[in-house]
């Protein structure tokens, strides 16, 4: 069975989502993050100037380029909306929707900011993946 995980109460969902998706491309994995425009564009930014000694690939996609050559070798893949097809099977959640295609994810990883409109996003988010017939698991930011 796949894994989703909630990390809740992060300060700053961004420098988590940094931190994360540097880790996750130095271990060779391929990501795709799902969120708003916005946050997009504000992790777009934060990716090249949130360690000046680490560049972290990734690229903006969408159903227009996720088929190109550049997509192909980009490991970081930032998405608003649904992921496409050729979207990798790990996804970041920085939004408050869950994507309609569930299934084809290996592992999700949904961060969750520290107020309460994010907190109530998250709690219906984890009534989503148990309705898909996933079992969410939980990381608190306040047991770290």
């Amino acid at each position: 069975m796949a894994e989703v995980v909630f990390h809740t109460g992060i300060a700053e969902p961004l420098g988590f989502a940094c931190r994360l998706l540097r880790k996750a491309c130095r271990q060779g994995a391929r990501v795709v993050v799902t969120a708003p425009g916005p946050t997009l564009a504000a992790l777009d930014r934060a990716l090249w100037t949130f360690d000046e000694r680490d560049f972290v690939p990734h690229l903006r996609v969408s159903a227009a380029n996720a088929g190109t050559a550049q997509a192909a070798r980009t490991p970081i893949w930032l998405v608003d909306g649904e992921p496409p097809d050729q979207a990798p099977d790990i996804l970041v959640n920085l939004g408050a929707e869950v994507p309609a295609s569930t299934a084809r994810f290996s592992r999700v990883i949904e961060i969750v900011g520290d107020g309460p409109d994010e907190a109530g996003a998250a709690r219906e988010r984890w009534r989503t993946w148990k309705a898909h017939g996933w079992a969410p698991t939980h990381h608190s930011a306040a047991n770290n």
